[in-house]
């Protein structure tokens, strides 16, 4: 595919340096990536991207789990909170927190079940619109378009957020503007150097923008180290986890199930080598 076209052309990072292909194949072409940062993002053009991320995020229905989902939601929302206070050395009870992309609001919703005082951010307009049904405190736009506040939150989280932007530089110098002094931004995006993208490459759901919309730049540690720098921040916690070796829809059931239970197997060694798919990034406010 002819790069002019695409809606990422340099390294979102801001490195400027050589970009080259890799061997990670999509309908859009190749993946490129920064030599510097190593950092990956799509040839997507401005038309799929802009139609991918409309599709994907603008119901009501939003992110809310289902019921049977709502346990795990709460768990993980503990174990993330935890890490959080033990960060901040705080109280649940005094912590502000602010979620961006919060759809309509399911993180917050829990989160302030454990006392923690919550806002959201969604551009989204009738995700907005369920979260404010809701009783939930949630802004309509773009971060930067909101106007929020000087140094107001202790927390911002960016839950599968940064894999959509064009400019995470932007958002970052911005969360810096919001946070308090030494505030923290808590990031889950994939993480490029997985075993899972060693083993599937192309053939990674996380990759493919018509299942997931807006997906176009993907991170690692190195790169998300690098926009950190960048921006004022530094990594204070860091951890990986997940391993996918097949999709279900790609294989036999049998095939599928044998393969689930190998990678299961799998996780526990992922997690010591920070090589699961999913990255889970707490980062420090530097004064």
């Amino acid at each position: 595919m002819n790069n002019t076209f695409s809606c990422l052309k340099n390294c979102p990072i801001g490195c400027n340096e050589a970009i080259i292909d890799t061997d990670i194949i999509l309908p859009e072409g190749c993946l490129k990536r920064c030599i510097k940062c190593f950092h990956l993002f799509s040839q997507c053009d401005e038309q799929k991207y802009a139609s991918s991320m409309e599709e994907e995020f603008n119901t009501l229905e939003g992110t809310w789990p289902s019921p049977k989902n709502m346990a795990r939601l709460k768990h993980r929302t503990q174990k993330t909170l935890k890490i959080i206070t033990n960060i901040l050395n705080k109280n649940l009870n005094s912590i502000k927190l602010l979620d961006v992309g919060c759809s309509n609001g399911a993180f917050i919703f829990v989160a302030s079940k454990f006392g923690v005082e919550c806002e959201g951010v969604e551009p989204a307009k009738n995700a907005v619109i369920a979260a404010n049904k809701a009783g939930l405190k949630v802004h309509h736009g773009y971060l930067e378009q909101c106007n929020l506040p000087n140094k107001t939150y202790d927390i911002i989280t960016l839950f599968e957020v940064i894999e959509h932007l064009k400019k995470p530089v932007k958002l970052f110098k911005e969360c810096g503007r919001l946070l308090k002094d030494n505030g923290i931004i808590v990031v889950r995006t994939a993480n490029t150097d997985s075993w899972t993208v060693k083993i599937l490459k192309g053939k990674w759901h996380y990759f493919n923008i018509s299942n997931h919309g807006g997906h176009i730049s993907f991170f690692c540690k190195n790169s998300i180290t690098t926009l950190a720098k960048h921006t004022g921040f530094r990594i204070e916690k860091y951890y990986t986890h997940g391993v996918s070796l097949c999709h279900k829809d790609s294989v036999s059931y049998i095939t599928f199930r044998f393969l689930k239970s190998f990678s299961d197997l799998l996780n526990f060694p992922a997690k010591l080598t920070e090589n699961g798919e999913e990255m889970e990034v707490y980062l420090k406010k530097i004064q």
